[in-house]
């Protein structure tokens, strides 16, 4: 009798957990919202876009490149909504505050931040420099600070609004060849983290995303350090994996329905589910298996390691059964180097 007792309590708390969510998807709607993405112009950033207007939003990308710009465009207005490209070095905080001006001034409300521009730089300690960590930390902490400095005022006179943080398992687990990638990582899971509960008071919803890998394409434009060709090889191979690693169609879907919600944390992929929990419940364990992954990892190379080489500038290794999913990615979702 208990047992049935105790079933019967699980199901109805299941069953009221499952409509909660369903009535928060619902209550928030899309359609004539206004969404920045930062990094949108390619990868994770274009097909979350792309979701954002095919349930009837409008979306501002911001990015350098005004080729990949220009391309983004063209992809989204076919899906109808309003589309604004805004170009601006994330890395210069003058441009960001000028850039979400620009936003606002066409569209007079952002009512969703996508925090998505991020740079992967892959190689062994020995070959990354000062420069490497500031750089990160400029575009995975810094820039996101300044985004959510410059629109959360406008977001608390507009009534409230979403906030999603595109962090990464490496933001929860450090791994060795991305030291620089996993301690800014680190700092956006920390900020996203801690403003949460403060901004909710306003109406403002944080969702601290952590994905695992992606196929987005990206892999060609991830930047490499050490035995460069070596490097690339088993980052590239990881990235067009389909057991450990997600389409980005589907990842997209997880983290827009995650914004609509209003959920507060949202981990993608199985294997980043797994690390991220084996972590916090075995860390000794975890640092001795990350000791034993480095041991397969490419060694330290000579002094042309310290060169940085994007992945679209070295050679394959990998065979192309193996990175045919990611290849693509690369040419869907605007990360091919034609330029």
């Amino acid at each position: 009798m208990n047992t049935r007792v105790w079933l019967g309590a699980g199901a109805l708390l299941l069953g009221g957990w499952i409509t909660a969510r369903v009535i928060r998807t619902a209550q928030y709607t899309l359609r004539d919202k206004v969404a920045l993405i930062s990094g949108g112009s390619r990868g994770l950033g274009l097909v979350l876009a792309r979701h954002i207007c095919d349930q009837g939003g409008n979306v501002a990308l911001l990015a350098r490149d005004p080729e990949e710009l220009a391309r983004a465009q063209a992809d989204l207005t076919a899906r109808g909504g309003k589309i604004l490209t805004v170009e601006c070095d994330l890395l210069d905080r003058d441009q960001i505050q000028v850039a979400v001006r620009k936003v606002i001034d066409h569209f007079d409300r952002i009512d969703i931040l996508i925090n998505n521009a991020g740079i992967i730089e892959v190689g062994p300690l020995d070959h990354m420099s000062r420069e490497d960590y500031e750089r990160a930390m400029r575009l995975h902490f810094w820039a996101p600070y300044e985004l959510v400095s410059q629109i959360v005022p406008e977001m608390r006179l507009w009534g409230g609004g979403r906030i999603v943080n595109i962090s990464s398992i490496g933001g929860k687990v450090a791994l060795p060849h991305f030291a620089p990638y996993s301690a800014s990582k680190f700092a956006l899971t920390g900020f996203s983290d801690a403003i949460r509960a403060e901004l909710a008071r306003d109406n403002i919803q944080v969702t601290t995303v952590a994905p695992g890998l992606m196929r987005t394409g990206s892999h060609v434009n991830a930047k490499f350090k050490g035995n460069h060709d070596a490097e690339f090889a088993w980052f590239s191979a990881g990235a067009g994996a389909p057991l450990i690693s997600m389409d980005a169609d589907r990842a997209a879907r997880k983290i827009v329905a995650a914004c609509r919600r209003g959920q507060p944390s949202l981990t993608l992929t199985f294997g980043a589910r797994g690390a991220i929990a084996g972590n916090a419940l075995f860390p000794n364990l975890t640092g001795y298996a990350m000791k034993i992954v480095n041991r397969f990892l490419p060694d330290v190379a000579d002094e042309s390691g310290a060169q940085s080489r994007a992945g679209s500038e070295l050679p394959r290794l990998t065979p192309e059964w193996m990175t045919r999913l990611a290849d693509r990615a690369t040419k869907k979702n605007n990360e091919s180097v034609s330029r």
